[in-house]
């Protein structure tokens, strides 16, 4: 007895080519394109794209011009102490003390005692007080007399 499938492959290999007429249905035959499955959403929240964030632009600007930030003497000595403890600092160890600015440094302070008053300074120390000022103690050299120049301030 023959095999199972034989003769099915005997049909197949005995089988004409049916023409030309066979091969041009082929090709204008449209192929079938699956239709795009919407994907399945199983998160109840939805979650929001990120968007243009734009800054602001006022039609009229809220500062005129930029502040120019004063650095000069006159801003970094506000004016000087005239306590007791202050007064025994000028007669004995020839220091001067003023009220600066908080964000000046002590180089500040030495150049704006140069500038205001043309007093050499040796030494600047400075401390924070509990009121938040800043307080300076400020050496003078020993060629000026610190009474000199609290009299020439207006201290004494």
């Amino acid at each position: 007895m023959p095999a199972k499938n034989q003769a099915k492959r005997v049909a197949n290999v005995v089988k004409p080519n049916r023409g030309k007429k066979d091969a041009a249905k082929k090709v204008l035959k449209p192929k079938a394109t699956a239709i795009k499955k919407r994907k399945e959403r199983f998160i109840v929240q939805f979650h929001r794209p990120y968007t243009l964030k734009t800054g602001p632009a006022p039609k009229c600007p809220r500062h005129i011009a930029p502040v120019v930030k004063k650095n000069d003497a006159f801003s970094v000595i506000k004016y000087p102490l005239t306590t007791e403890s202050a007064m025994k600092k000028i007669e004995d160890t020839n220091t001067l003390v003023f009220i600066v600015d908080t964000r000046c440094n002590k180089i500040q302070v030495k150049e704006a005692m140069k500038k205001l008053y043309d007093i050499k300074a040796v030494k600047v120390n400075t401390l924070i007080r509990p009121d938040g000022k800043k307080k300076a103690m400020v050496r003078l050299h020993a060629d000026h007399d610190a009474l000199e120049i609290a009299n020439k301030i207006g201290l004494l």
